[in-house]
């Protein structure tokens, strides 16, 4: 006879002796923390800019005149695989500065020839005729020519938005002095002196706008491009001094405040019977700040009307030689400007410098911020900031900058006193209790950025952090 397991005797489970955790828990005090948060960073931006109090709400940075000639990044439309260059944006062409005749430069525009290269083509050759303007729409360039000792060395690499060959459309005689090849395959726009010449003799409002501007560089100036101031020096006897005065620029540029605000919401039972042992109002609020002053670094690095990463100078961008960032590229972009405070990188970035760094037997060093260790290269710490975007291609930009007013820096704009102030630049408002006893406060806090000059911040832009096969 077969015995089905299933009504075989099962034994019995031990019968409880003791009380159990379960319910000796109803008679515990639980020992809790406090509401945790992971968008908290350790905001480095924040607390390396200097404040300035920016009474009225409005920072007006006053600087001395400065020529300007074109120096700004082209702006392209895609239709397809097809590549067309905005007229307006062609205003960013030295010799084109200022102009605004829509028709020209729409026609300008529709000369322009589109031409796709790829990876290790030449595109211009050193000491042969200089003949067009190269729009560069997508891709990497690297400018390379010959040393003084015959090698061939890097001039500089350029990427989208760039331009070269400027003074081709002028001087019929004009050489290449560099040799241009595509890192990477792209899209470029050119354009022909034949073709410039032929819109030239039809427009004469352009033809006036170019005398104009050759008589621009016999403007004295300094090597910043600021209107000189006259001296005397190494001279001897009675001999006549020149005049001087500094010209200011006549519409400075002014910062206004920016606001982030949020209205926080607490019902009153809750406030009212649940804060023991932590307060519930003081908490919903601590948190809610923390959030406001994450949303204010992602703003002073990221907003298109005072941002850093948008507000840099186009003089003051540069691009890694290769793609990742090696010491060589940090090297550059601390060169272009005097007393360096910091950089900042995404902490993916950073461990990109790290692993190049490695890959040539180099150790950064560390200095001490506040009691904190942080990697630093040339004594100028690295810090991290995650408010840096990384592009879908993995990569990202560094941002080197001095700070301070007496260092004509980079500085933090904010006003203090405000009413119901809670922190330096930071309400706290009482706002109403609504038909639901739903308590209301307006939690607000101003800021803004200012440059004081162009070279205070530096920008190394398409840096590669993705993880090279070794």
């Amino acid at each position: 006879m077969t015995v089905d397991s299933s009504q075989e005797a099962r034994p019995e489970p031990p019968q409880q002796s003791s009380l159990g955790t379960a319910a000796a828990r109803n008679l515990a005090t639980t020992t809790k923390s406090a509401p945790q948060m992971q968008e908290i960073t350790s905001r480095w931006l924040l607390r390396m800019l200097p404040w300035v109090e920016t009474k009225g709400g409005v920072y007006r940075v006053n600087r001395r005149l400065t020529y300007t000639v074109g120096d700004g990044r082209v702006e392209f439309v895609q239709d397809g695989g097809n590549v067309r260059v905005i007229p307006r944006e062609l205003g960013e062409v030295a010799l084109l500065r200022g102009f605004d005749d829509v028709e020209v430069l729409t026609a300008l525009a529709d000369k322009c020839v589109q031409r796709d290269f790829g990876p290790g083509e030449t595109l211009v050759e050193r000491g042969t005729a200089a003949d067009k303007l190269h729009l560069i729409a997508h891709g990497r360039i690297s400018q390379t020519s010959v040393g003084e000792y015959g090698d061939e060395v890097a001039l500089d690499v350029l990427a989208d938005g760039d331009r070269f060959g400027d003074h081709a459309l002028l001087d019929g005689n004009a050489p290449w002095e560099h040799t241009a090849t595509a890192e990477t395959a792209g899209t470029l726009l050119t354009l022909s002196r034949a073709d410039f010449e032929s819109v030239l003799a039809n427009a004469p409002g352009l033809r006036d706008h170019i005398a104009e501007f050759a008589r621009l560089p016999h403007q004295r100036q300094n090597h910043r491009g600021e209107a000189e101031i006259a001296m005397s020096a190494g001279h001897t006897g009675e001999h006549e001094l020149p005049g001087a005065f500094v010209d200011y620029e006549l519409n400075p540029r002014e910062y206004e405040l920016s606001v982030a605000q949020t209205i926080l919401r607490i019902h009153t039972r809750v406030a009212d019977l649940y804060n023991e042992p932590m307060n519930q109002t003081k908490e919903q609020l601590r948190l809610t700040i923390e959030a406001l002053r994450e949303r204010q670094e992602h703003e002073l690095v990221n907003n298109r009307e005072f941002g850093l990463l948008h507000n840099a100078d186009f003089k003051q961008r540069i691009q890694p030689h290769s793609g990742p960032p090696t010491p060589d590229d940090l090297d550059e972009l601390l060169s272009r400007r005097r007393g360096s405070k910091f950089f900042l990188a995404h902490p993916k970035t950073i461990a990109a410098i790290g692993r190049e760094f490695n890959a040539r037997g180099l150790y950064p060093d560390h200095v001490d911020l506040g009691g904190q260790q942080v990697p630093a290269w040339r004594g100028v710490p690295i810090l991290p900031c995650n408010k840096i975007p990384i592009t879908k291609e993995k990569t990202s930009s560094i941002l080197c900058m001095r700070t301070g007013e007496d260092n004509q820096g980079v500085i933090g704009l904010h006003q203090t006193g405000l009413p119901d102030e809670f922190e330096p630049g930071l309400s706290v408002r009482f706002m109403n209790v609504n038909e639901q006893a739903i308590t209301s406060y307006l939690v607000s806090t101003y800021y803004s950025a200012a440059i004081l000059v162009p070279d205070a911040v530096g920008v190394m832009e398409n840096v590669q952090i993705a993880r090279w096969p070794r």
